[in-house]
């Protein structure tokens, strides 16, 4: 299993992650065994977003005698009220549904506590002002936990929450479909059939300002949605008009700038044990670049998907972190200093660039890299 480090936190986390899908409605025998499979296969972080109590016990029953082996990323806001699940902002059902998430996981901290499902501003402004987000700070301020995280399908709200400084850590739903569609307060607009009917060209400017900020910040993303519920690994139900693998699913993840973990919305046993596969796939399983290129409804021409396709430079030159690192530029009237350092830390720079046009002859979507070296050049005088 390869690590990353998540953001600034200090945290580092398993590239493959569980969501908690798959222990809903499990017995308890069910979810020790995705834990064991997990352990073995050295996944070390699960999401918890559900407030099922059920649930809550069973895995706290599981985690006996090796909780310090996974990251446990808690929910605020997200409560088990009246026999069902509810998403609240108030402050004292916040604090009831955070200590019965303690008392039933047999724990005394989280490593994550993420404010749970905020796709408006004004929901934004509410978490900011009637003290969730105070609270969230509290628990962090005495060890309680460690980062303070905050989930969202929304770019536009995740972007105003993240340049805030208030948060650690995003989870944020990062797929090849989704990334095209606008920012939006309506969750069910991401997956609806109206919204790929017409032809969709490239991906939301905000989406990639919001990983390209995250980047710059060291605020670490983990994924939620990968494979759309399941939609983009079928021809019939993807929205894109053809189907992926979810091996093709959990790169294209992975390879967005500041993702440090997908949680795998795995419902069996096999299923979690093909995430974990990813680990061991090669390059060519790997691949989503052609697939994407291909697809019926939707086009990435002109725009750099990281995929490496350009790759090797004769001079060099790692293609994909340079324009990753321009676009961050870009996205600012000043190079933040951050980004100026890392990427004069690369072994080559864009100056060394011959122009031999080799790479653009090898990319899928068409990138005018030539012409990102000569600009990445001038921005950063390397």
């Amino acid at each position: 299993m390869n690590y990353r480090d998540l953001g600034n936190t200090g945290l580092r986390v398993s590239e493959i992650g569980m969501g908690c899908e798959g222990f809903l409605g499990k017995t308890q025998s069910e979810v020790s065994s995705f834990l064991d499979i997990m352990e073995s296969g050295g996944a070390n972080i699960i999401d918890m977003y559900a407030p099922d109590p059920g649930f809550r016990s069973a895995l706290g029953t599981a985690l006996k005698g090796r909780r310090e082996h996974f990251i446990l990323q808690a929910h605020l806001c997200s409560v088990w009220k009246d026999g069902q699940y509810k998403r609240t902002r108030k402050l004292s059902e916040v604090r009831e549904g955070f200590s019965d998430e303690l008392r039933r996981l047999g724990t005394d901290h989280f490593e994550i506590g993420m404010i749970h499902y905020c796709d408006s501003l004004d929901d934004w402004e509410t978490i900011r002002r009637n003290g969730v987000l105070q609270y969230a700070q509290e628990l962090k301020k005495h060890g309680v936990i460690e980062a303070v995280g905050m989930s969202s399908h929304n770019p536009e709200v995740a972007l105003a929450a993240v340049q805030s400084g208030a948060l650690n850590v995003l989870m944020f739903s990062v797929n090849p479909c989704y990334d095209l569609q606008p920012a939006g307060e309506d969750v069910e607009k991401l997956w609806a059939d109206e919204a790929y009917e017409k032809p969709l060209l490239n991906m939301d400017p905000q989406r990639s300002e919001l990983y390209e900020t995250c980047q710059r910040l060291g605020v670490g993303i983990t994924v939620m949605k990968a494979f759309g519920g399941g939609d983009l690994l079928s021809a019939d139900q993807s929205p894109a008009g053809a189907a992926l693998t979810s091996l093709q699913c959990l790169h294209y993840a992975l390879t967005r700038p500041a993702v440090a973990s997908v949680m795998a919305g795995a419902r069996t046993a096999p299923e979690l044990q093909d995430c974990l596969a990813y680990e061991e796939a090669g390059e060519d399983e790997k691949d989503y670049a052609s697939a994407l290129a291909s697809f019926p409804k939707i086009s990435w021409k002109g725009h750099c998907m990281y995929c490496g396709h350009c790759a090797p430079c004769p001079a060099g030159i790692d293609v994909a972190n340079v324009t990753k690192f321009l676009s961050l530029a870009a996205a600012h009237e000043a190079v933040p200093e951050t980004v100026r350092e890392h990427y004069a830390l690369l072994p080559h720079h864009a100056s060394e660039c011959v122009q031999c046009g080799a790479c653009e002859t090898r990319c899928p979507f068409e990138v005018p890299v030539r012409s990102n070296m000569k600009k990445a050049a001038s921005v950063f005088g390397l």
